[in-house]
């Protein structure tokens, strides 16, 4: 199964509750911060929901 490597590239001052949440989730908790996670439907929502503050990319 494909994995999926989530990096933080921008804060999260100023953002909404919900936003910073979904960060703590996925297991960011400051700027180039870098988490691989299984690339199932739930992530792939959460990185959605914070798409704006994040980069995304393609493991093997």
């Amino acid at each position: 199964m494909a994995r999926l490597k989530v990096t933080q590239v921008k804060s999260t001052i100023g953002g909404k509750f919900k936003q910073r949440e979904t960060l703590r989730t996925l297991g960011l908790k400051r700027i180039g911060d870098t988490a691989v996670k299984e690339d199932r439907p739930e992530i792939r929502g959460m990185v959605k929901t914070v798409s704006h503050l994040v980069t995304v990319e393609e493991v093997e």
